[in-house]
């Protein structure tokens, strides 16, 4: 009797064990790579590109029979997240299969014809984060964009999207505030996997010039938009420095727009980043009453004071909050970072963040989206202020993408 049980545990844990979602990589395989035949093809990916093992695209790819790798192409953190955030990339050959790295985050963040001659296809395998200010999306476009001017396919290894499906958020980035943590016209958490928004920015005319290229999507298998990233059954595996687990991204969220102000300490340069709001004269404990008498959906607030071993207020001891997320599909994640500024200027009205800011005006709007938001916001230093011009688009894209949705 105990022996019949010990087998029915562990089969169930065996059964449980496995991963439920398929991602691209995996579904290109089990169907022996038959869209990769008889071409040369490149990569673009970095060190989240791995199977439910673990196992590298690149590796799997190189291993390939039926058609050939040629050459890897890396974003920010290079193929095998080797670099810091931000740091220059240039050209270098993979250690390990000896392929020619071409940078995308170096001189050009765009693949040149020389980059590409020879290519008859290139594939991208990267896992995003959900958010319009995370730079892979942005390299995908420009990808897509180049295929296009060189008569090369695109194809698209699809990925969970580590906010689900259903969240979107924030105003469409504007035509004057289009950069590279804001490339394209969409809300600020889109809802998309990112198959799902290379098929959308295609056919949307949303690429430059309104180009179109040959894109092949290879959707995942298992994968449902209510998914956490957790109910995948798959392995996170960090897709930059200051994003280590799969909640990281509903913080990067919360929090990221404000950081780009550079006075309040979000966590970044500590243990918890994205997870914190804290600076030298902050009451920690006086912040969070007031942050949690705002009975927020889904998010509480707690004191902490902690000393960055870098960025802002290296080395000195802070005090603030951190946020604890209770209930991730309820939270609103992007508001959590504008009602903490109105909470600080009511107690700090002498500290006041833009003016602390100095010259990283320009980039919280581009991360914004617009201007709109900040100037709306320093009026009264109010959410309400910019929470009709914060949702004004969602509702339209929601619509918008319904034609796109593969799942």
């Amino acid at each position: 009797m105990k022996i019949s049980v010990l087998i029915f545990m562990l089969l169930c844990y065996v059964t449980f064990a496995q991963p439920i979602v398929k991602t691209g990589i995996e579904v290109l395989r089990d169907n022996n790579f038959e869209i990769l035949k008889g071409k040369n093809f490149g990569l673009v990916t970095n060190p989240t590109g791995v199977d439910s093992k673990l196992k590298s695209t690149i590796d799997i790819l190189y291993e390939c029979k039926v058609g050939k790798l040629v050459a890897l192409f890396g974003p920010e953190h290079g193929v095998r997240g080797d670099y810091a955030a931000g740091e220059y990339v240039g050209f270098y050959k993979d250690s390990q299969t000896g392929l020619p790295v071409y940078s995308l985050y170096g001189k050009t963040r765009k693949p040149s014809n020389d980059m590409l001659k020879g290519i008859d296809a290139i594939i991208y395998d990267i896992q995003d984060i959900g958010c319009r200010s995370y730079t892979y999306i942005s390299t995908m476009g420009l990808l897509m964009e180049a295929a296009a001017e060189n008569n090369i396919e695109i194809i698209i290894l699809d990925r969970p999207n580590p906010l689900g499906g259903n969240r979107i958020e924030g105003n469409y980035a504007e035509s004057d505030f289009i950069s590279f943590v804001s490339q394209f016209k969409i809300p600020y958490v889109y809802g998309l996997t990112c198959g799902e928004l290379a098929n959308y920015l295609n056919s949307e005319g949303l690429l430059k010039d309104g180009i179109k290229c040959k894109l092949t999507v290879v959707p995942m298998e298992g994968w449902k938009r209510d998914m956490t990233f957790e109910e995948t059954g798959l392995e996170w595996v960090p897709t930059s420095p200051h994003v280590p687990h799969k909640d990281s991204p509903f913080y990067y969220v919360a929090s990221g727009i404000l950081g780009e102000l550079d006075v309040i300490s979000i966590g970044v340069g500590y243990t918890l980043p994205f997870q914190t709001f804290a600076a030298e004269w902050i009451n920690g404990a006086e912040v969070a009453n007031k942050m949690n008498d705002l009975k927020l959906t889904g998010v509480i607030f707690r004191p902490i004071t902690y000393k960055p071993y870098y960025a802002v207020s290296k080395g000195e001891s802070i005090s603030g909050i951190q946020i604890h997320i209770t209930d991730f599909k309820k939270v609103n994640l992007t508001e959590i970072q504008f009602y903490f500024m109105q909470v600080h200027n009511s107690l700090y009205p002498d500290k006041d963040i833009f003016g602390l800011s100095k010259n990283r005006h320009d980039m919280f709007d581009k991360v914004s989206g617009s201007d709109n938001i900040r100037k709306l916001f320093m009026k009264n230093y109010r959410f309400e202020d910019i929470k009709d011009y914060l949702n004004k688009d969602v509702e339209e894209f929601r619509t918008k993408i319904k034609n796109y949705l593969l799942y």
